[in-house]
């Protein structure tokens, strides 16, 4: 008589290389990487210990105690709330906002493009978003923040379809799609330096302070529409993650698992393209957000693939939340200090590339 052995059903957590937790439930299972969630875990930390510090250093200086107090507390004191939650919280909100969805787009675009650089301020989509906000202000004469919004989604979106349009040669190779962006971005700032020269010095004034990228002046009113959008663009970026991973093994591996590599690629850009229209639309261009905080998450998590919005998001928030904080010590643009930050950045990451092909 044969014994029958009784296996231990298979353990929830399975080790690729690195240690994965996986939970199951109905029928679906959900993994996830260690280290990914200590290092979100620890950029949610420095998240909050530079919101601390940003709301509570400035001309009037409060303590941690005290900006903890006035943000959780209302019966707290209501010179520290004024300062805090009326004046303060909403720049802060915004950067995170923004920071996230620059960090989201930034990786979907360079998971488009299998290349670093592929960012949508690199391959001109920025600009073509910062265009069309332009045409409105200037062309049209209204700063109505819809509006702004409007032309500055519809530039982005024309800017995506004109270098898809010529880039496109029986498929869509990434290199060729960097190349035919960044030509077509310094067209767009080529046009939009024309328009500020065709109008009046105030005009010209408010569109280029404007499109140095700021976060004065707002308020909750704004917060609440950028906000709401952020949210819905951050489902469709949740939706448009798995067939990108599929497309970075390659169109065939991609098409064998059942994903339609075009539809993909299009609903990416059209997400990518949003997120950065919103940011422009918002607070003005920001720059190298988008090209340094998904690598930098990368590295940070290990990961095989950049389009890891979790940890990109928060990345991105912590960086522009940082920049924001020096950019009002220094009282310049958060734009102005991107791209100081930003291209020595890009110059470094050139610089590692072209010694490694050497290699």
């Amino acid at each position: 008589m044969t014994s029958r052995t009784t296996l231990p059903p298979a353990p929830d957590r399975v080790d690729f290389g690195r240690t994965v937790w996986t939970w199951r439930r109905a029928g679906t299972a959900l993994r996830v990487e260690r280290r990914s969630v200590l290092v979100c875990a620890a950029l949610a930390v420095v998240l909050a210990a530079l919101a601390v510090l940003t709301l509570g250093t400035g001309s009037i200086s409060l303590s941690p105690a005290r900006v903890l107090s006035a943000l959780f507390d209302p019966d707290a004191d209501s010179r520290a709330r004024l300062v805090v939650v009326n004046w303060r919280l909403p720049r802060l909100l915004f950067a995170i906002v923004c920071g996230a969805a620059l960090a989201i787009s930034g990786a979907l675009f360079q998971s488009l493009t299998k290349n670093p650089l592929g960012s949508p301020d690199v391959i001109g989509f920025a600009s073509g978003s910062y265009a069309g906000a332009s045409v409105v202000m200037l062309l049209l004469g209204t700063a109505d923040y819809l509006a702004v919004a409007s032309g500055s989604l519809i530039g982005g979106a024309l800017t995506a379809f004109l270098v898809y349009l010529l880039a496109y040669r029986n498929g869509l190779a990434p290199f060729r799609l960097i190349i035919v962006g960044i030509a077509v971005g310094a067209f767009l700032s080529s046009l939009t330096s024309m328009l500020l020269l065709s109008v009046s010095p105030q005009q010209a004034m408010l569109a280029a302070t404007w499109g140095a990228g700021s976060l004065s002046g707002l308020g909750f009113e704004q917060l609440r529409a950028t906000a709401v959008v952020f949210v819905v663009l951050l489902i469709c970026s949740a939706a448009v993650v798995r067939p990108l991973v599929h497309l970075e093994l390659g169109d065939d591996a991609a098409v064998a698992l059942g994903i339609r590599a075009q539809r993909a690629r299009l609903a990416a850009t059209l997400v990518g393209v949003a997120l950065t229209a919103l940011v422009t639309a918002a607070v003005g261009p920001i720059s190298f957000i988008a090209l340094a905080a998904p690598q930098i998450a990368q590295r940070l998590t290990r990961a095989s693939t950049t389009v890891r919005i979790v940890p990109a998001a928060l990345t991105g928030a912590v960086i522009l939340v940082g920049a924001d904080f020096v950019a009002q010590r220094v009282d310049l643009p958060v734009g102005v200090v991107t791209v100081c930050v930003g291209g020595a950045y890009l110059a470094w990451l050139l610089a590692r590339r072209y010694a490694g092909r050497r290699g």
